[in-house]
């Protein structure tokens, strides 16, 4: 389920803003731009939720995420998208992003399996990525840091799937982790349906985690590199989000409960972010 938050992660079918684990449009970004990104989050929101709806079918899904793509023209098409059309000013650029996640929601309408965990970066391509570069481009940060948003946006899908894997395949049959991996620790789909994982599922969680939090390590610099103040403590508070949310997915099992941070470790994420910066540039 592709998903689309502040500095990214996905959320499942129905969530509002709000019910997000990253924060959306945070009061800590400039306030001229929040409503270019609020709109680009309804528009995620709302394709996505297409993308996952139970009760249509893929061609239906397909149709109705073409209309998103008619949509970024500004001439015809989804609310949202023309919605962002307009927020953004017709940037081009801005609205490639938006174009890439529905190759992620229309994957998603068709496809419930990652095969490896190269697929499965492969779909966070699509489906995560998009989120910080727009974030990059709104802001006007340099184009080299792509690579190590790119991989915080990753991880931070990758979170999410691990919170919801339970979920997914109950609702909607799918599975985000690799499938070859699942094979060769024996495990079956239906180890998903479960009230509680088995040893052999929770070595491939945390073969997930091993590879999540390298990619979050890669992502480490990003704070100091950028040039913008305020989107440097936004992603210095997500990056310990993340953090702390991989260590909670180490010690607890996704399907047996929720795996969620307490308001305490926000607070503790948001005030290690802020006085990060703060000390890097005093």
């Amino acid at each position: 389920m592709a998903r689309a938050d502040a500095v990214p992660l996905p959320s499942p079918a129905g969530k509002q803003h709000g019910d997000e684990n990253f924060p959306v449009a945070s009061l800590l970004l400039s306030s001229s731009l929040r409503p270019k990104i609020l709109a680009f989050y309804r528009f995620a929101r709302a394709a996505d939720d297409i993308a996952d709806a139970p009760d249509l079918d893929s061609t239906v899904k397909l149709q109705r995420l073409d209309e998103f793509e008619r949509g970024l023209s500004g001439l015809a098409g989804a609310p949202q998208a023309l919605a962002l059309h307009e927020a953004v000013g017709g940037n081009s650029r801005l609205l490639g992003h938006a174009a890439t996640l529905l190759h992620a929601f229309r994957r998603d309408a068709m496809t419930d399996r990652c095969r490896s965990w190269a697929d499965l970066m492969a779909y966070c391509s699509c489906s995560a990525a998009p989120v910080g570069r727009f974030l990059l481009d709104l802001h006007d940060q340099p184009q080299h840091l792509q690579a190590r948003t790119d991989n915080l946006c990753a991880a931070l899908q990758v979170l999410n799937h691990l919170q919801d894997c339970g979920k997914d395949y109950r609702a909607l049959g799918r599975i985000y982790l690799p499938a070859d991996w699942m094979a060769a620790s024996g495990l079956t789909p239906n180890a998903l349906a479960a009230n509680g994982g088995d040893a052999s599922l929770r070595h491939v969680i945390d073969l997930m985690l091993d590879r999540t939090e390298m990619l979050i390590e890669q992502a480490e610099p990003l704070p100091q590199a950028m040039d913008n103040r305020r989107l440097a403590m936004e992603t210095a508070i997500t990056i310990g989000i993340a953090r702390r949310l991989a260590a909670l997915l180490r010690q607890r099992d996704p399907l047996a409960q929720p795996v969620k941070l307490s308001p305490l470790a926000y607070g503790a994420a948001f005030i290690g972010g802020v006085l990060s910066v703060m000390r890097s540039r005093a």
